[in-house]
């Protein structure tokens, strides 16, 4: 009986290597703005460090109250926020939280999750250890797939959970809360756990930081209930990461580069709310034109235009960012609506008595 010879499948043909015209400074840039807004950041950790400090100490000069540390007030900034849309009426009580809030969704709307990639301190702070970790252990840890999809959707429990509270809440009862005496200073009990830590947090808090030492984003990932909802939103942006196939030489260093874990490799635009728009995937492609963060093609053309002429520069990502993050600010201040007016005689009672949690109203 004569057998069958079985010819070897043909194997699939890789477009010709086109190298890439100039160095992308994408992360070089992105990482100078994670430096100058964590930068802020601690500038602002400072106002509210010596704004504290003048109601705890006898006879402290009068400083004033950094509204931007509204920022670090997510749950406020979405209670305002539903107030806001339930009576059109602008809250009174840390409204800077909901202006900063509603930035940072116009960027998610717009850039996809650029805000937990080029702005988040938090986030610059997981990157910066799992590049540590990267280094010391010449690599990083994924956890296997059964494993980290379940726990990918811990963050989106809490987003849920935190929605359907605060959604359950009529508008009346959201503004009794936010003048309640533990909203009002907020901030400050904010600031106190974090300098009069107690042991337990400590521990949490440590545990997270050796875990983002080994895994990439690890409280990004996982836990961030703020990051969920700028995924969400993300969604609808119209930016994305494009994927040329015909530039396309399938060497796989976009996808064993990609922060997230994502498929950049196979797939023509990335979709997840998993992206944060890091650009990273970008940075690591040798191929001219071969992935862009960038708009759809309204036409068809050329080859060798087509995703230049829609393609966002980190330059102008960074624009767009800074427009929308003093342009909203701006726009707070100038109509009255960013500062929380508070009598000094009300601080001088509620910040001494922040750590009190006998207090009436703690």
């Amino acid at each position: 009986m004569a057998t069958q010879t079985q010819l070897p499948s043909p194997q699939p043909v890789r477009n010709k290597l086109v190298r890439r015209v100039g160095v992308d400074r994408s992360q070089v840039i992105r990482h100078g703005v994670q430096g100058l807004f964590a930068a802020l950041n601690l500038w602002l950790g400072l106002e509210f460090f010596l704004w504290v400090r003048s109601f705890q100490q006898a006879g402290g000069a009068e400083i004033a109250r950094p509204a931007g540390v509204d920022g670090w007030l997510p749950i406020a900034g979405l209670m305002n926020f539903k107030c806001l849309v339930s009576t059109g009426r602008i809250p009174d009580i840390h409204p800077a939280a909901m202006f900063l809030f509603m930035a940072f969704l116009a960027m998610s709307l717009l850039l996809k999750k650029s805000f937990c990639a080029w702005l988040c301190p938090v986030g610059t702070l997981s990157e910066f250890l799992w590049r540590m970790g990267r280094k010391i252990f010449r690599r990083n840890f994924a956890l296997p797939r059964w494993l980290d999809l379940p726990l990918r959707g811990l963050k989106y429990l809490l987003l849920g959970f935190f929605a359907f509270i605060i959604g359950s809440m009529s508008a009346e009862a959201l503004d009794d809360f936010m003048h309640a005496p533990y909203a009002l200073v907020a901030d400050v009990k904010m600031y106190n756990f974090f300098v009069h830590m107690s042991v337990t947090a400590a521990v949490v808090v440590g545990l997270l930081m050796v875990l983002s030492v080994f895994v990439q984003n690890f409280w990004c990932r996982y836990l961030c209930p703020y990051g969920a909802l700028m995924g969400l939103v993300s969604l609808l942006s119209p930016v994305k990461i494009r994927r040329d196939t015909e530039a396309c030489v399938d060497c796989g260093k976009c996808a064993k580069a990609c922060p997230s874990h994502l498929q950049v490799d196979k797939l023509v635009q990335i979709r997840s709310a998993e992206c944060t728009g890091c650009m990273v995937c970008v940075a690591a492609c040798s191929a001219q034109n071969a992935l862009q963060f960038a708009l759809p093609a309204w036409k068809k053309m050329p080859v060798a235009t087509r995703w230049t002429r829609r393609a966002l520069s980190p330059l102008a990502v960074v624009a767009l960012l800074a427009c929308i993050f003093f342009g909203v600010s701006a726009y707070a201040k100038v109509s009255g609506h960013w500062q929380t007016n508070l009598p000094r005689s009300t601080y001088v009672e509620l910040v001494p008595a922040a750590r009190d949690l006998s207090h009436p109203g703690y």
